[in-house]
């Protein structure tokens, strides 16, 4: 089934995401985590590309075990920084060969600051545009970015971008990691705004060590990390606690997410499940193709209530 079937049937997904190992034990490994997660029906898991598409082989390996091997249904990202269309072609008729035809597209990012290594695709408009064409059955995903993107510090302009993305074919979004529901809900609102019309996944991604948050912030870039998750992180008496911080912030951040009918929430897991699974626990959440939330409509109501309170409180003066 199709992530966007997933979403509409569920309406509120829950999912996984896991990066490449940096060794070759390490994807036995990976794989060992990702079917431990078998037993709890997430909606989807997927896989990441290395920098610069550094380990687009093993990633492409893995997808199609975990297609083949397994019930789970599995997402593979694709970046198009540095390939020809030729390639694109191939790999898209590889993974189709395996039934794979859920694809999260991405630019990606260059190997080098100059972007010498872009190629027959310059934005992730282009591959989605692509994908479409090559193979119109597929479900595409793109990322959005809350808290904007460090490439295109221009928010008007960053919400034209993603627009494009959405005009050229993609289903649905899933949100870069953020710490505060406000900017994803604000978010979401400039979507609508801006014409933007299928379901938004939100990205969480729980703060597990001291030392793991300034890595964090590397890979989300924009993203900030408000004063009250600073100074909880800074109060913890160890590394144990500020796990227990982490999973803590995560939890209720995940609680008034489903609380406010957000239509799907994807766990960054960092390769550990463990603090995600905690999460849902901590919600009371087993089986997570029972999960109940919003149709896409229900979230397309919601946001104009809050779109209508905001233009009250505004002319309220």
């Amino acid at each position: 089934m199709y992530v966007k079937n997933i979403v509409a049937a569920q309406n509120t997904s829950i999912s996984f995401e896991f990066f490449p190992p940096k060794s070759e034990n390490g994807w036995e490994k990976l794989y060992k985590t990702i079917t431990s997660l078998v037993p709890t029906h997430p909606s989807y898991v997927s896989v990441t590309y290395g920098a610069g598409g550094s380990t687009r082989a093993h990633t492409h390996r893995l997808v199609k075990r975990l297609k083949e091997e397994t019930d789970l249904t599995v997402v593979a990202h694709l970046t198009c920084v540095g390939s020809t269309r030729d390639e694109v072609a191939e790999i898209l008729e590889s993974y189709a060969a395996s039934g794979v035809r859920d694809i999260l597209a991405l630019r990606g990012d260059p190997r080098n600051e100059s972007g010498a290594d872009i190629t027959d695709f310059r934005y992730a408009a282009d591959l989605v545009r692509f994908i479409r064409e090559r193979h119109p059955q597929n479900c595409i995903g793109v990322a959005g970015y809350p808290e904007g993107h460090p490439a295109t510090p221009n928010r008007l302009r960053q919400m034209d971008y993603l627009k494009a993305k959405i005009d050229a074919g993609a289903d649905y979004i899933v949100t870069q990691l953020f710490f505060d529901n406000r900017d994803f809900y604000d978010f979401c609102e400039r979507c609508r705004l801006a014409g933007i019309d299928v379901p938004i996944i939100a990205g969480i991604m729980p703060v597990t060590t001291k030392k793991g948050l300034p890595r964090m912030m590397d890979l989300a870039k924009c993203s900030r990390v408000p004063a009250g998750l600073l100074r909880a992180v800074d109060r913890a008496q160890g590394e144990e606690y500020i796990k227990h911080v982490g999973i803590h912030w995560a939890t209720e951040q995940v609680r008034d997410l489903l609380d406010n009918e957000t239509a799907g929430v994807h766990f960054y897991t960092l390769n550990n499940s463990d603090a995600s699974l905690q999460i849902c626990r901590n919600l009371g959440l087993r089986d997570f193709s029972t999960v109940s939330g919003p149709t896409v409509a229900a979230v397309r109501e919601r946001t104009e209530q809050r779109a209508l309170a905001a233009c009250y409180m505004a002319t309220d003066v």
